[in-house]
This record gives structure tokens, C-alpha cells and sequence, in this order.
């Protein structure tokens, strides 16, 4: 998985409506809700390969495999909900399309042949690995804006992501 050849854009602008009085100043706020858009869009896409790839994987790794990615494709989709939750307490509006996901997201899509069972596993960690570079890039924003339910947030995605990795590795030692 690729950087993705689009250029970024930005995250979506303020929500309208009542100002936000948090603690933390509008331009950091407006930066640490760009940066949680982009873990969103890597998150989103990372889901929707390890789903594609649950549903396609084959050969005599197949029934553990299966097994993994469902639980993965799992607990990616209940990570998204509390990623575009926190943008929206921070007083913007989080993205919700393939085309903004495609424009943010650090990494691809997944091929449109599913790969080998191997070369799925392959791509996971590099997808792993990715948003994980994507979190700790957010960490250092919110750290430095204060925001601390960011922070343990993207502590607890970056431990997720790290350890699924790893977990991945693993299967393509010999």
C-alpha cells in the first residue's frame, strides 16, 4: 500500500453553530482535527481492504486467516465511530465520503484482484504500519495543543496497530 497520488486536502472546515470553548485554541484544534481526519481516512481504507480480504483470501492458510482478518476488519470498524466522534468535539465536521477518505488517506486501496494469501498479510502490516506513522504524527499536535483525550486516543490506536503488525510479521517469518 502506497502513498496515495492524490495530493491531501485538508480536513473539512469549523462546524457552524455555537463557538467551541474547550481549553484549546481554535487553530489547534482546526490542526489536531485535520490530523484525526487523516488517521480516520487511513483507518476507513485500512477496514475496507482487511474486509475485501477476508472475503477473498484462499489456500491452505484460509481458515486462519479468515479467522484474523475478521477480527481485525471488527476491530477497525468499531475504531472508526470514536476517531470522527472526537473530531466533531472538537468542533469540526469529520469526513464521510470515498472521495475525502481517497484525498486524506495515507495509504490505497486495496488491489482490485485480491493478492495471494501472503501478499494480503503483506499489505496489512504496510497498512498497519501506515496508520500507526499517521497517529503518532496526530500525538505530537495533540500533545502539544493539550488535548488529552486525543492524546490517549491515538495511544490507544498506535498499541492496536503496532501489535497487529507485529502479529502479521509474524506469519511471514519462516
Amino acid at each position: 500500500m502506497g502513498k496515495n497520488a492524490k495530493k491531501r486536502k485538508a480536513a473539512p472546515a469549523a462546524a457552524a453553530g455555537t463557538p467551541v470553548d474547550i481549553g484549546i485554541s481554535a487553530a489547534d484544534r482546526g490542526a489536531v482535527a485535520d490530523g484525526l481526519a487523516r488517521l480516520l481516512a487511513d483507518t476507513y481504507t485500512l477496514y475496507l481492504t482487511t474486509h475485501g480480504f477476508h472475503w477473498n483470501v484462499t489456500g491452505p492458510m484460509f481458515q486462519t486467516l479468515h479467522s484474523m482478518f475478521m477480527t481485525q476488519y471488527t476491530e477497525l470498524w468499531n475504531a472508526i465511530d470514536p476517531i470522527a466522534e472526537r473530531i466533531r468535539a472538537l468542533g469540526h465536521v469529520a469526513p464521510g465520503s470515498h472521495a475525502q477518505f481517497a484525498a486524506l488517506a495515507s495509504i490505497g486501496e486495496a488491489p482490485a484482484q485480491p493478492p495471494k494469501a501472503l501478499e494480503m498479510v503483506r499489505l496489512l502490516v504496510a497498512g498497519h504500519e501506515a496508520v500507526a506513522r499517521t497517529a503518532r504524527a496526530v500525538f505530537a499536535l495533540a500533545d502539544a495543543a493539550g488535548d488529552q483525550p486525543t492524546a490517549d486516543l491515538l495511544t490507544q490506536r498506535l498499541d492496536v496497530h503496532e501489535k497487529t503488525a507485529w502479529m502479521l510479521r509474524s506469519l511471514l517469518e519462516e
